[in-house]
Order: structure tokens, then C-alpha cells, then sequence
């Protein structure tokens, strides 16, 4: 479905964030690994977090995943720690070109069973479970955050444990703390020395957890505050939170917004005339803010340089490249640099189409991300509109309820 988009005249919303997927699919591991014997109050409501459920459930012996790429990373962590398990995990055709060797070759490198059905490097996988030795591994620490997530999490069911030392420029390492501070409240404590993480031999502990709110579904909030200098609450989110994405309160003060709490687990957005002339950030630990932060300085035409991107090539979609063809629609003529990089000194190009459309290319964070857009160019279309529901279901809706106009202009 296609919709086309409206602004109010003003806003003055209440939200109710959905909870953290990151969050929901690391405890609903752990949770797996300690027997199911917790007790989880409740998770995210998304795809991501429907496909690991399902994953975790199954008796089958192949499993689809999807386009869920957290789930592919974590499940073939989990499914080799499974002893006496024979799984084929496959995903989508987008699925097959993200690659896991780094991954699949640190748990063959620990004593794991697994093999490529197809393209080498990628999946789909066939796993054998079985007792994993463990012991001192590297890995490259600048691929993903979520293969040294993987690799932690199952740490404590390997013989040995593990010793994990990351090479090179680690990103994303909020993610890695986050793991880390999961298995430590679920009873597996870990040393860590610098870029060296050791889990012992160990046994996790059922308890009862409650999900938070989720940190990158409040950045387009923040977004659409920036826009509308409106008054928005946000209900759900922790100050001291294990997400790295809670940088985005600090990171919008650029864009004249600060964030201020009211109560335990609200956040009032508050209008300020301070507005950085321009905008400068490494997103190495918090790469999924880039889409909302990119749009947000094109939008208010605040130049912009900036570095710690080279995962966004592996996403959902290559994002570099996604962002670069989208904000030239809009006449932005974005640099990309290193493949890792993006700049905006200025300089934009003619725009001849009376209505512009935005492709979003199976990546939800590309349409929540342009969609407040619509301050600015009332009537923007955002294409396949439905890719929200891989982590944020109710976007629309929430839309609605802030005032929003939301059309459904699809061809049929």
C-alpha cells in the first residue's frame, strides 16, 4: 500500500511507544536458553520479534525467517548450541544476500555444525546442534554488533565458555553492553577488557523481566517535533536505558528540541530556538538513527557530515545508497564517502515532479523516516507504507491520532 501524507495545522499528541525490539529478542533467547522458565511480561508487538517467537517455538526442520535479520544472526547462534537439533534457517531473497560467514565461521570455530545450502557465505544454513567447545576466538568487531551478541549469549552453554577478542573498529558497541547486561540480570556474569569479552561455563537464571520502550521508534517523534515544534509526549521510555539509540534526546538539542521527563516514563518534547548551524556526528554505536537524522538536517536545510555508517550497507536495504536516491527526489544531493560516510554542504538539484513518491525499499526505517517530511511537502507519498510493521506496527495509526492525514493512493 502507498500513502500519501498530510500535516495537521498543529500537534499535540500523547504516544505509547512500542516496546524495544532489540530488548524483546535478546531476553526472548536467553529466555529459550534458560529452559522458557522466566517470566516475560510482555515483548514488541513487530516482525522481528514475531519471527524469533515463531523461530523459538518451532519443531520444524526448516524455519523462514523472513526479512528478520536480527532473528537470522541470533537463531544461528541459538541452533548450533542445540544438541540433537537439525535446522535449515532461511529468509527472504533479501535475507540470502545479507552475509554470516564471520559469524558461522566463529561457531564452526568453536566445534558448531554448519554449512551453506546455497551461496557460500550466506544463507540458507543447515545446523546441526550439538555441545559447542568453546574457548579463544577473534572476530572482526566492525561487520555487526549482533554476531558478537550471538556468540555472548550462547557463551555460557559452551564447555569451555569463550573468550572473544574483536578486531579493528568495533560498532555498535551500546548493542554489545546491552547483551551484556541482559545475561548478567539473567544470572551469567562476564569479564570484559577492553574489546576482550570472557563468559564463563554457566547456567542462566529464569527471572521475570518487563520490556521497555523503544529509543529508535522515539526518533521520529523527535523528528516530527522538530518540524512541528508541537507538543509531544512520549510514554514508555527509561531514562538509564540499555538502549545506545537513548542518544537521540541529546542528538535532537541540535534541531531545537530538548527532552524533558515529567514522571518515571514520560518525556515531554520541548521546543528551543537553538539550531545548530551545522551538523556533525559519529553514528558508529547508534547506526539506525542515520535515516531520521539525515532527513532531519535536509528538511531544515542544516548542513551535515556524517561518519560511522559502514553497517547501513548490510541492512535492510543498502541505506547509503537508499538515502542518497530518495533526498535527490527532494533536490538534496547528498555525498557519500568510504562507504561509510554522508555530507550535505548545500547543494541541491532542480525537482520537476509535481508529486513525489518515496521508495522505501522494504526497509521500515526508510518510511518512518521521511514521512514527517510531509511538514515541508504536504501531499508526499511514502511507497509500500505497510514495511512499518517489521518494528513499529501502529506508526500510522500514532500518525492519525497526532493529526496526521494518511491516504491510501495505491494503484490497484
Amino acid at each position: 500500500m502507498d500513502y500519501q501524507i498530510f500535516p495537521p495545522e498543529e500537534i499535540q499528541a500523547e504516544i505509547k511507544l512500542p516496546l524495544s525490539k532489540s530488548i524483546s529478542n535478546r531476553v526472548l533467547l536467553i529466555n529459550a536458553l534458560a529452559g522458557n522458565k522466566g517470566t516475560i511480561k510482555s515483548v514488541a508487538q513487530c516482525d522481528d520479534t514475531d519471527a524469533m517467537k515463531a523461530a523459538l517455538s518451532s519443531s520444524d526442520e526448516t524455519i523462514n525467517i523472513g526479512a528478520a535479520g536480527t532473528a537470522m544472526r541470533f537463531l544461528t547462534a541459538y541452533f548450533a548450541v542445540s544438541e540433537g537439533r537439525v535446522v535449515i534457517l532461511d529468509g527472504s531473497e533479501r535475507m540470502r544476500q545479507r552475509p554470516i560467514k564471520a559469524l558461522v565461521d566463529a561457531l564452526n570455530s568453536c566445534g558448531a555444525s554448519i554449512s551453506y545450502l546455497g551461496a557460500e557465505g550466506y544463507p540458507p544454513l543447515k545446523i546441526e546442534g550439538r555441545r559447542l567447545k568453546g574457548g579463544a576466538i577473534t572476530l572482526d568487531g566492525s561487520i555487526s554488533s549482533q554476531y558478537v551478541s550471538a556468540l555472548l549469549m550462547v557463551a555460557p552453554c559452551m564447555e569451555s565458555g569463550l573468550a572473544l577478542t574483536l578486531e579493528g573498529d568495533v560498532v555498535s558497541r551500546p548493542y554489545i553492553d546491552m547483551t551484556l547486561s541482559l545475561m548478567k540480570e539473567w544470572g551469567v556474569d562476564s569479564e570484559v577488557d577492553g574489546t576482550t569479552f570472557k563468559v564463563p561455563d554457566s547456567r542462566y537464571v529464569p527471572i521475570e523481566y518487563s520490556v521497555e520502550a523503544d529509543w529508535s521508534a522515539a526518533s521520529y517523534w523527535f523528528e516530527i517535533a522538530a518540524f512541528s515544534f508541537g507538543d509531544i509526549k512520549l510514554d514508555g521510555l527509561k531514562p538509564k536505558s540499555l538502549q545506545g539509540d537513548s542518544r537521540v534526546a541529546k542528538l535532537f538539542g541540535n534541531f531545537g528540541i530538548e527532552a524533558e521527563w515529567d514522571d518515571a516514563e514520560g518525556l515531554e518534547l520541548v521546543a528551543s530556538p537553538d539550531i545548530t548551524p551545522r551538523f556533525i556526528a559519529d553514528l558508529s554505536e547508534q547506526p539506525d538513527l542515520a535515516q531520521t537524522l539525515v532527513v532531519t538536517c535536509c528538511a531544515l536545510n542544516i548542513p551535515f557530515h556524517i561518519t560511522g555508517l559502514a553497517t547501513l550497507k548490510i541492512k535492510e536495504t543498502d541505506r547509503l545508497s537508499a538515502l542518497c536516491d530518495e533526498l535527490r527526489k527532494l533536490s538534496f544531493l547528498i555525498e557519500c564517502e568510504n562507504d561509510s560516510e554522508l555530507s550535505w554542504t548545500g547543494q541541491r538539484v532542480p525537482v520537476t515532479a509535481e508529486e513525489v513518491a518515496i521508495d522505501t525499499y522494504k526497509d521500515h526505517r526508510m518510511a518512518m523516516a521521511f514521512a514527517p517530511v510531509a511538514f515541508f511537502l504536504p501531499g508526499l507519498i511514502i511507497k509500500d507504507a505497510g514495511v512499518v510493521t517489521k518494528s513499529y506496527p501502529e506508526f500510522w495509526d500514532d500518525m492519525r491520532k497526532a493529526g496526521f492525514t494518511i491516504q491510501d493512493v495505491s494503484q490497484d
